[in-house]
């Protein structure tokens, strides 16, 4: 396992991140806690999770999960970087969702709880807050920070201009304030390109990438259906409908390699300057082990170049749309 800073923090952290999302809903405990072992065994140390995950009727049961998972001991919480997230509408109960003060501090009190930890290691904002001062949830996390509950603040989903926002306010405070952004991004999905990596850039923000094979499109999808392994319905159908040429072209380039198309689209990313980590989010053991092969495969200039040819992104703003 290859490993780097998260950001311009000191947190070292593996170049891949396991994402837990599918823990309780689509994998049961006793499989979740195989692959979080076979993640550290692999040398995989940052996982990522979040307060909702777990369906709308049973928001929380993926951090219980991973909670119960590290209580069983054997170093498991020392040798994780853990990241959660607060946003979600836990309940429909008033101040039981976003980033007001109190909820932040009553929704990592009990996302502590349900983790069976004593502290988290990245506390991230699921969503830009349009409703509450920047101020008051520098505040909060200070006071988190200073009770040792959390270490490092990141967001999620947030544009350019959120996050140049959530800095200067913070650099008046004077707080660290965000070392990362977890964002969509994938070989099909570039538009972070235009304007939230050059702001994660500039302030020295990691980014972790979240579905980074854009649902399965990335990953050999042609070549599943063919075989009659997957079958495409609803928006993935109309996406894979949208994008077939370029999805064709790129299945037969990474043919052309010798390597599987997940591969080389996990490890497209894992060569971009800004990403710190891409979330992988196996269901199984067999998906992580497929995830884990990226980490270690080069592609030169060339194989880039082609790759952005394949899939051709934005330019950084304002040249992107204007001279």
């Amino acid at each position: 396992m290859l490993y780097t800073q998260l950001g311009r923090s000191g947190l070292s952290v593996s170049t891949l991140c396991l994402g837990t999302m599918n823990f309780g809903p689509h994998t049961d405990e006793a499989d979740a806690f195989k692959i979080m072992d076979q993640a550290h065994e692999a040398g995989l140390n940052f996982f990522d999770t979040a307060n909702g995950y777990g369906g709308n009727d049973r928001r929380g049961w993926t951090e219980e999960i991973i909670g119960r998972w590290i209580a069983q001991g054997g170093g498991r919480r020392e040798r994780t970087v853990l990241a959660t997230k607060v946003y979600a509408n836990m309940t429909d109960w008033p101040n039981d969702s976003k980033l007001s003060a109190l909820n932040i501090r009553r929704s990592l009190d009990a996302s502590l709880k349900r983790l069976q930890t004593d502290y988290i290691d990245l506390y991230q904002f699921h969503h830009v807050d349009r409703d509450t001062p920047w101020d008051e949830i520098w505040q909060a996390i200070d006071v988190a920070v200073q009770q040792g509950k959390i270490l490092y603040a990141g967001s999620s989903n947030f544009a350019g201009w959120h996050i140049a926002a959530a800095q200067e306010a913070a650099a008046r405070r004077p707080v660290t304030g965000l070392v990362s952004e977890q964002s969509i991004y994938s070989l099909l999905e570039r538009s972070v390109e235009r304007e939230v990596i050059p702001a994660a850039e500039h302030y020295g923000l990691g980014l972790l990438p979240w579905s980074p094979l854009h649902g399965g499109l990335l990953g050999g999808v042609l070549q599943k259906q063919n075989d009659g392994v997957r079958r495409i319905e609803g928006r993935a159908a109309e996406a894979l409908a949208t994008h077939h040429d370029a999805i064709a072209a790129f299945e037969s380039f990474a043919a052309d390699l010798g390597h599987a198309p997940g591969d080389v689209a996990l490890a497209w990313l894992i060569h971009q300057p800004a990403v710190t980590a891409p979330i992988i989010g196996p269901r199984t053991s067999a998906q992580l082990e497929a995830g884990l092969r990226a980490v270690n495969l080069s592609l030169d200039a060339d194989a880039l170049a082609t790759l952005d040819k394949i899939f051709p992104g934005p330019k950084t703003a304002p040249e992107d749309y204007a001279w």
